[in-house]
């Protein structure tokens, strides 16, 4: 089955398009790098000729309010709109847990505006939606931080590893359409100060982690249960301690 993953030569989507590669799939990497731009629509017509799935782990460089609605609604229409033309059968599309719940997010604003237009194109599709990745730990940091304290709201948080984010991905798109959203998240809750407080001493990182109850997230206030997804989540098995203790090169 030819699979088209948009974004392919990403985080996510370089080990999505291993892992298709592995179990027999002809699973295209499709980037900017590849000559295919979704929001220019350049090289989508070649590209998605012959494919049965598209899996859009795609990301916005910019998380400004206006680039990041532009980026996914311009590629994502753009891609939708070839994917019919093409005669593609499924639609997969990586979001994110908690991005119906984080309204005053632009960039959770912008993923909302994404879902919507996959569920009212008409074509067959999935929506994966996945909790914090734990590669994003010192992204995280880094956008709380004020001098050196980093400030962090106390409410839970279900992180995952990115390969199981890609293992759930890659079931998703060799299976049946869901029409719907399936949530994917790792085995286990921290306070999100605790996480991010234990992901910087395993760097080394001297910052001071400190439980702001009204720090935002990404211009986001956050309840308690923002970012953990409901009963019935895909769970992973990669716990954060265990990631921590591996090479670098192996994660």
């Amino acid at each position: 089955m030819k699979i088209v993953v948009v974004g392919g030569t990403g985080l996510i989507g370089s080990k999505v398009v291993a892992k298709l590669r592995e179990h027999g799939h002809d699973a295209v990497a499709a980037s900017p790098d590849s000559g295919v731009n979704t929001l220019t629509g350049a090289g989508l017509t070649e590209v998605l000729h012959g494919a049965s799935v598209v899996v859009d782990v795609s990301n916005s460089p910019s998380f400004e309010a206006a680039a990041v609605m532009d980026f996914f609604t311009r590629s994502t229409g753009n891609l939708l709109r070839e994917e019919e033309a093409a005669g593609v059968t499924h639609h997969v599309a990586l979001s994110v847990v908690g991005t119906d719940r984080l309204e005053s997010s632009a960039y959770m604003r912008a993923k909302m505006a994404q879902e919507t237009l996959i569920r009212e194109s008409g074509l067959p599709y999935s929506i994966v939606r996945a909790t914090q990745f734990f590669e994003f730990v010192k992204r995280i940091a880094d956008e709380a931080t004020d001098g050196t304290t980093v400030r962090l709201p106390p409410v839970l948080i279900q992180p995952m590893a990115a390969e199981e984010v890609a293992t759930a991905v890659s079931k998703i798109a060799v299976g049946a359409p869901v029409n719907g959203i399936e949530e994917v998240a790792g085995p286990e809750e921290f306070r999100f100060d605790e996480l991010i407080r234990q992901g910087l001493r395993a760097r080394n990182d001297p910052r001071q982690v400190v439980a702001d109850p009204h720090a935002r997230y990404f211009g986001a206030e956050l309840d308690e249960r923002s970012l953990v997804p409901d009963a019935g989540a895909r769970l992973g098995e990669i716990r954060f301690h265990d990631w921590l203790s591996e090479p670098a090169s192996q994660r």
